[in-house]
């Protein structure tokens, strides 16, 4: 992924963070009382807010010197959202017989959402095949898992995971009423798509 730093927002201040999944979809009124809905976007695309997980000067300073380093919104990073970073023994999806994908499976009823996983946790990721561990190739960076010859049956896998962001802003408007006192409107991050 071009312009993405393969780095790790601070976890203390990322558990304070609000945000979760965004669709877009668009509704039409039509002239009877109906509404059509066109789904613009196949998979959700996550937005967060770091400002609420600010609670000291120190963090703030962390953020900034973050902010800086990422050069606003030119460089990409990892994130962990805290209400939705493990996956445990999630199906993975087939892209060749011999390189399969990460995957996160979301079920409601009959129905279910599929989302494509690219930033594992390194160490983490464990693999198995007829509920057998073993030992495939994994890249971090992209979510891919690559086996020496194709698996006997559908592979599954248990991991942490990041989310792949950017911040969606060039501008940071600290206010500092006081020297142990700052704070911040908001500080956006967005997915990015991989």
């Amino acid at each position: 992924m071009p312009g993405f730093h393969d780095v790790s927002f601070p976890d203390a201040i990322a558990r304070g963070a609000t945000g979760g999944p965004e669709y877009s979809t668009d509704v039409v009124m039509v002239g009877s009382g109906y509404e059509q809905r066109n789904v613009n976007w196949a998979s959700a695309r996550a937005r967060y807010d770091i400002s609420t997980g600010i609670r000291t000067r120190e963090q703030m300073a962390e953020v900034i010197a973050f902010f800086r380093a990422r050069k606003g919104r030119a460089y990409g990073f990892r994130f962990r959202d805290w209400a939705d970073f493990e996956a445990v023994d999630q199906p993975l999806v087939e892209v060749t017989t011999t390189v399969w994908q990460l995957a996160r499976q979301y079920p409601s009823g009959p129905y279910a959402d599929l989302r494509t996983i690219t930033k594992p946790v390194s160490g983490t990721v464990v693999v198995k095949v007829n509920a057998n561990v073993v030992l495939p190739s994994i890249d971090h960076l992209t979510g891919r898992v690559t086996f020496g010859s194709p698996p006997v049956a559908n592979p599954t896998a248990s991991f942490l995971f990041d989310v792949p962001v950017r911040f969606d802003t060039d501008h940071l408007q600290v206010v500092s009423p006081a020297y142990h006192l700052q704070n911040i409107q908001s500080i956006p991050l967005i997915e990015i798509r991989a």
